[in-house]
């Protein structure tokens, strides 16, 4: 694992020298060594990052739509879900993987001398991955149910970089608690699942009761959301919702970056 030492004496190339180029190339390195270990044992490979939430819009689409009559979300139906649920899988991945950030690799964080943010960095980068190349998935559904596509698509980066800077800053808080209060690995397990049903994947803001709406718009999530589903259902998108998941992103952000640094030098102790 010598690649890992980037920066080194050995090292000659000029970019190498700058580092936010040696960074980038060691957060490359581990992510993309993540995802050869991730598949290169499974006869399926790429495909599992699609059947899963294929797997769990199909068993909600005939819940909510051959078994009950469903009184919420928006047809297609599948689209509806899958825009959401894409996502989710992006976020329930990263944070859940993050509790064991620095377990996993214990030996590889101490001996190696590059930022420990990219530990963390490299899972959500490495999901994201999984993300993008999920989501053909939701052009074909798009397409084949002839779901309308307004001007709202353009706002998919936008969801797409407020995801980046809110799975981040989750994942920075939990990867260094988990070291030192290990049955916070449970709990984070726990919290998401409760997070999934309390944030509109199934449902659509619109879809709650007036009086919660404000509410909603507390979990960042909903705005992201309602980002990513604007471009094919334009009545989920609301501003409000959209800047208050900003900010709250920002803010998880720049709390995460603290709680990491300071722990940091403790989290190399104790591993």
């Amino acid at each position: 694992m010598s690649a890992l030492s980037v920066g080194g004496a050995g090292d000659t190339h000029p970019l190498q020298r700058t580092p936010w180029i040696r960074y980038r190339h060691s957060l490359w390195l581990l992510t993309t060594r993540d995802l050869r270990v991730r598949y290169s044992t499974s006869a399926l490979g790429y495909l599992w990052s699609v059947l899963d939430p294929l797997l769990m819009a199909g068993i909600y689409w005939f819940v909510f739509t051959q078994v009950f009559q469903r009184p919420f979300g928006t047809d297609p139906y599948i689209v509806f879900l899958i825009s959401a649920l894409l996502p989710w899988m992006w976020f329930n991945g990263a944070v859940s993987d993050s509790t064991r950030a620095f377990l996993k690799d214990a030996k590889l964080v101490r001996s190696t001398k590059i930022p420990r943010t990219i530990w963390v960095n490299r899972i959500v980068l490495s999901k994201g991955i999984e993300f993008v190349l999920a989501l053909p998935v939701l052009a074909l559904f798009a397409i084949v149910l002839g779901a309308t596509v307004g001007w709202q698509l353009v706002l998919f980066p936008l969801a797409m970089l407020l995801q980046v800077v809110l799975t981040v800053g989750v994942s920075l808080i939990v990867a260094p608690l988990v070291v030192f209060f290990r049955d916070l690995e449970r709990a984070v397990k726990l919290i998401l699942r409760f997070l999934f049903y309390a944030s509109p994947i199934v449902y659509g803001v619109s879809n709650l009761p007036e009086e919660l709406h404000v509410w909603a718009a507390f979990n960042p999530l909903s705005g992201i959301f309602g980002l990513y589903r604007a471009g094919f259902f334009p009545d989920e998108l609301d501003w409000f919702n959209v800047v208050v998941s900003a900010a709250m992103s920002i803010a998880l952000l720049a709390i995460g970056l603290l709680v990491f640094r300071g722990s940091v030098r403790q989290v190399l102790k104790e591993i």
